[in-house]
C-alpha cells in the first residue's frame, strides 16, 4: 500500500478500518488525516466540498443517532496503490434514533438500512467521493412514507423556495478522479445485464438471474427470483420511461474466498413521465443517482444451465430525494 499506513494491508482492510475507528472509535479528528481538506463528495441530496462539511455531517449523525454501527458487508475495489484506488463500500448500518435531527425529533426507532459509498482513495486519504444511504428504509422503518418524509423535509428546511436541491449533474462540481473502473469480465456481465433492463429487454432478467436469486432492494425490500427483480426494475423504469440510463463506474472482482462480484454505479436523467414506482406521472426532471452490487455463481436461467447468474444484487437509491424533487417541481 504505497503511500498509505503501514497498518493498512490492502485497499479493503483500509476502507473498513477507517470507517470503523471513524464511527464506532468516535476517532472523529481522523477525518482530517482520511480525509482530503477539498474532498468532493455528492449524495442524492445535494453535493458538498471540505473537510469541514464532513466532520460536522457525521458529528450531527452521531447526535441523532449515538449507537450507530455501520457493518462492512464488501469492498468492491479497482486501481493500485501505486496510481490511485476506487473502492465501492457497501454497508448495512444499525442505528437507534434517540436524538433530534434531519429525521425530526427523537423517536427511539431501531433502524436497519444499507448505504454504498465509492471513495477514491490516493496517498492515505479519501479525496472524492459518492454516497447513496437508504433513506426509503429508514423513513419507513419510522412510520413513514417517502414521499410524506421528503415534504416534512422540504418543510423544516424553510420551504421550495429555500430548501437545498437534490443532487443533479447540474450541480456537480469536479473531482480529482476520473476512472471508470476496470476491465474484469464479471463488472462487464453486470453492466450489459442493467442495459438491457433499462432498454425494456425485460426478458433479460429469467436469462441472468439465478432462479433462487435474494434481492435487496430500496425501502429495505427483501424478495428473491426473477418475479423480485421483475417488479422492482418493471416499476422504476416504468415510471421515468423516457429517462436517458447512464452506467458511470464499472468494477468486477475474482478475489480468495469470494464469489465473483460486480459494483455498478449508475443513473437515470429525465422526466417523470410514466406510472410506476412514484405514482401518477408529474413530468418532474429527475435524477436518480443509484449503485448495484452483485454476486455470481453457476447457474442463470429458467434451465439453470447458463453457466453464471446473478445470485445476490443489492441496488440503491435515495427514494426520498427523488420525491423531493417530484415533489418540488408540484411547488
Amino acid at each position: 500500500m504505497q503511500g498509505f499506513d503501514p497498518e493498512w494491508r490492502d485497499l479493503p482492510d483500509y476502507i473498513l478500518g477507517i470507517t470503523r475507528a471513524i464511527w464506532e472509535g468516535r476517532d472523529l479528528a481522523g477525518l482530517h488525516r482520511w480525509y482530503a481538506p477539498d474532498i468532493v463528495v455528492r449524495m442524492p441530496g445535494g453535493v458538498s466540498t471540505g473537510n469541514a462539511g464532513v466532520i460536522a455531517a457525521t458529528m450531527a449523525t452521531l447526535a441523532e443517532f449515538p449507537d450507530r454501527r455501520l457493518l462492512g458487508e464488501d469492498v468492491i475495489w479497482s486501481g493500485t496503490p501505486e496510481d490511485d484506488m476506487l473502492s465501492s463500500h457497501r454497508i448495512l448500518s444499525t442505528a437507534t434514533h434517540l436524538g433530534d435531527g434531519a429525521f425530526g425529533p427523537a423517536s427511539g426507532t431501531a433502524l436497519r438500512y444499507r448505504i454504498i459509498a465509492d471513495c477514491h482513495a490516493r496517498a492515505n486519504a479519501i479525496d472524492d467521493e459518492w454516497l447513496i444511504r437508504d433513506n426509503g428504509a429508514i423513513v419507513r422503518q419510522m412510520g413513514q412514507c417517502p414521499r410524506d418524509a421528503a415534504r416534512d423535509q422540504i418543510a423544516r428546511e424553510g420551504g421550495p423556495e429555500a430548501c437545498p436541491r437534490p443532487f443533479t449533474p447540474e450541480i456537480d462540481r469536479p473531482g480529482p478522479y476520473t476512472g471508470r473502473g476496470n476491465d474484469n469480465e464479471w463488472g462487464a456481465r453486470l453492466a450489459d445485464a442493467l442495459s438491457r433492463i433499462m432498454e425494456a429487454e425485460v426478458s433479460a432478467i429469467a436469462q441472468v438471474y439465478d432462479r433462487a436469486a435474494n434481492l435487496y432492494y430500496p425501502g429495505g425490500v427483501e424478495t428473491c427470483s426473477h418475479d423480485g427483480a421483475e417488479r422492482f426494475w418493471m416499476a422504476l423504469r416504468a415510471a421515468f420511461p423516457s429517462a436517458r440510463f447512464e452506467i458511470h463506474h464499472v468494477i468486477g472482482r475474482d478475489d480468495p474466498m469470494m464469489p465473483p462480484r460486480a459494483a455498478v454505479r449508475w443513473s437515470l436523467e429525465g422526466t417523470h413521465d410514466g406510472w410506476g414506482a412514484f405514482g401518477p406521472p408529474t413530468g418532474a426532471r429527475v435524477h436518480v443517482m443509484a449503485a448495484t452490487h452483485a454476486e455470481f455463481g453457476p447457474w442463470g436461467g429458467l434451465d439453470g444451465r447458463a453457466g453464471w447468474g446473478i445470485r445476490r444484487e443489492y441496488t440503491l437509491f435515495d427514494e426520498t430525494a427523488i420525491w423531493k424533487q417530484i415533489l418540488l417541481h408540484g411547488g
